[in-house]
């Protein structure tokens, strides 16, 4: 037998998984794709359910408890046939027949996983732990969103997959970052002694309509600042650099990831770079040029830089992201006004 590798190279099962419903072999009866999506009234995940509902053949469950979501970014779906919406809580079992699980369910600004970082941690390895344990009972195949965040505040650039990171394990951002990556141990561990057919997927920063306003994220802050004519406020040094991918790119990022073969993980992301100054002074020209530009302090940990190589992405699942950052603020633009109740030319 091959020798373990330590980087999730080593796609060796030790024994297959379960078969899912009698009804994927029928003869006469073609039955839908059942998915479940945790985390799915959230920003990323509402916009991979409209994805997955544009499919006739597939019947979309979402379980969300609200932490983060909204019920508002789903109001499309309620009541379709193939539909179904449930407010609960991952960190609690869920007993339901799906064939694939798109595993998201957890804060992920800041501001709200710091709010409860107790909460973070049981959302990041128990939820993590009943989501495997689900996918093994029905046979289904679960997909993980990890995070860029998993690299810490990395000592290589771009990031690699193969990294192994520089992560403070008892810092304010640890309930996240650590979470993560104790979520990727557990998906490999079920897939090396139980074969479960997993997929993770390193997402990196993603932007578009639906972000939670005032969520602490970068692009959202200056976005909402803007549009409000306050003043934009770049956290110190304002040289730190992060990668935007939008939000449409992301979902077909995960989707690919889903229906491919690699088990992952794989970074998901725009490694288009820009410091947080640059960021600012777009935002400053497209959406409102008379807002100033100043520098607060800054967050513990916050990483230097951040920019995913997206080699294995294009290579493996054939996937690059299309929407360049002026492309895709406007449409956060025209979303975040009709939120805010801001015209254009108010």
């Amino acid at each position: 037998m091959a020798k373990e590798s330590t980087n999730g190279d080593n796609h060796s099962v030790t024994k297959p998984p379960p078969t899912p419903s009698p009804l994927r072999f029928s003869k006469f009866f073609q039955s839908n794709m059942r998915i479940l999506v945790t985390g799915g009234a959230g920003f990323i995940g509402s916009h991979l359910v409209d994805k997955l509902m544009e499919n006739e053949k597939n019947e979309v469950i979402v379980a969300d408890n609200f932490f983060t979501g909204s019920k508002d970014n789903l109001r499309k779906w309620i009541g379709h046939p193939r539909f179904e919406l449930i407010r609960h809580d991952v960190t609690e079992p869920l007993l339901v027949e799906v064939d694939q699980i798109y595993h998201l369910a957890c804060p992920a600004s800041p501001i709200f996983y710091k709010y409860n970082p107790v909460k973070t941690i049981k959302t990041n390895v128990i939820g993590t732990l009943n989501m495997l344990g689900l996918a093994k009972r029905v046979g289904a195949r679960i997909l993980l969103t990890s995070t860029s965040e998993v690299y810490g505040d990395p000592l290589e650039h771009p990031q690699k997959e193969e990294y192994w990171g520089n992560v403070n394990p008892i810092g304010v951002r640890s309930c996240y970052d650590e979470g993560k990556r104790v979520a990727e141990t557990l998906m490999f561990d079920y897939h090396r002694q139980h074969g479960i057919e997993i997929r993770i997927a390193r997402i990196f920063n993603t932007y578009g309509p639906r972000m939670n306003i005032d969520d602490g994220r970068v692009v959202s802050n200056f976005i909402a600042q803007a549009i409000r004519g306050e003043t934009l406020t770049v956290q110190a040094p304002g040289t730190q650099t992060r990668s935007f991918c939008y939000v449409s790119d992301m979902v077909n990022g995960l989707i690919r990831l889903m229906e491919g073969e690699s088990t992952g993980p794989i970074n998901i992301g725009n490694p288009g770079e820009f410091t947080m100054m640059e960021l600012a002074e777009t935002v400053k020209e497209l959406i409102n040029p008379s807002v100033s530009v100043t520098i607060v302090e800054n967050t513990p940990d916050d990483p230097r830089q951040r920019k995913p190589d997206i080699t294995k992405a294009k290579e493996l699942l054939g996937w690059e992201p299309k929407v360049k950052l002026r492309d895709g603020l406007p449409l956060m633009e025209e979303d975040f006004r009709h939120r805010l109740g801001v015209p254009k030319n108010a």
